[in-house]
């Protein structure tokens, strides 16, 4: 991806006109070099197709505040947020709960109260049933809070604990340090591309006094400036060399710890999906058992017959079956 220049005996007129070349094909922002775009074919990603995380963020930018942010603190920041946005689910479904718990809890009540317990007849076994089935329907609820809790809310709150943030910190501590290295090496690049400047400067201004002869300066003279010239062109390949090999220990780092942090994105997203998913397979199961607490009701109240318990009620409570008659005189 980076081009790679390797130190040499090269001549500063060489020299110049290749770093001419190079500054116009390649940019150095932030200390990382890149390809001028339009100025090279494009690069091929390194996983087509599949938006990751190692193809694009590469360069730099500025947060609201103004501030450089790296394109991998983005991705940290992505996972302290994926974990606080886990956590906050956690606390939803613990309010889901309670709301569950404090619902059951009232039904329960209710099926206590003694309200038109005197009720008599097949209307009477069907109010009775009506009252059962509140107590039955707090036992479901209380049934689905207990594993909301345990198959829903623990699993969020377990999952990734708290060297969670420490795994992150190590992972911003390496790359942060790989990319100082690539700064320290960047300075030492341009302090050496300096030097360079100013000994080919120095041979230059001698050559031209010597041929004005403005200047005792020998031609030994001359020559030790241009062994300083070619040493200090050595020097910056040598810096040149040094930092492209920081430059691609960093991109290897970059890759290989970007798509460790998109791997764990995909887990921690399918893990909330499949937690979320026995959600609402739980919530189906609880209307399943709510509908089986009506169903004894709903078959009470087809029998409820106002002829039957006129009949029964009769039964138990006349006070005779003879007719008054006429009086005779």
């Amino acid at each position: 991806m980076f081009c790679r220049t390797s130190p040499g005996s090269t001549s500063p007129a060489r020299r110049q006109n290749k770093e001419k070349e190079i500054k116009e094909t390649k940019i150095t922002i932030n200390c990382v070099t890149f390809p001028v775009p339009m100025s090279t074919p494009e690069q091929q990603l390194l996983k087509p197709n599949e938006w990751s995380y190692c193809d694009y963020f590469w360069a730099d930018k500025r947060d609201p505040q103004g501030a450089t942010v790296s394109g991998f603190e983005v991705l940290l920041q992505k996972q302290l947020k994926g974990k606080q946005m886990q956590k906050e689910m956690a606390e939803f479904i613990r309010e889901r709960i309670k709301i569950e718990e404090e619902y059951a809890k009232n039904l329960s009540k209710l099926s206590m109260f003694p309200m038109a317990a005197q009720e008599e007849g097949t209307l009477g076994e069907a109010w009775a049933q009506v009252k059962k089935s509140l107590a039955d329907e707090a036992e479901v609820h209380l049934k689905f809070s207990s594993k909301l809790q345990s198959e829903v809310e623990k699993p969020f709150l377990t999952f990734r604990g708290d060297n969670f943030k420490k795994d992150m910190k190590k992972y911003d501590h390496h790359i942060a340090d790989l990319r100082k290295q690539l700064v320290s090496r960047y300075a030492a690049v341009e302090k050496a591309r300096k030097a360079l400047a100013d000994r080919q400067k120095d041979l230059e201004v001698k050559t031209q006094q010597l041929e004005i002869k403005l200047s005792n300066k020998t031609e030994e003279d001359i020559k030790k400036a241009r062994r300083k010239s070619t040493q200090a062109g050595d020097d910056l390949m040598r810096c040149v060399d040094l930092y492209n090999q920081a430059q691609s220990k960093w991109f290897e780092e970059m890759v290989t710890t970007s798509l460790e942090l998109e791997r764990l994105e995909v887990e921690r997203v399918e893990m909330i999906q499949q937690h979320l998913r026995q959600y609402t397979t739980l919530r189906h199961e609880t209307d399943m058992f709510n509908q089986s607490t009506l169903e004894p009701v709903d078959q009470l109240l087809q029998s409820v017959d106002p002829a039957k318990d006129r009949e029964l009620w009769v039964k138990e409570h006349k006070t005779g079956d003879l007719r008054p008659v006429d009086m005779d005189i």
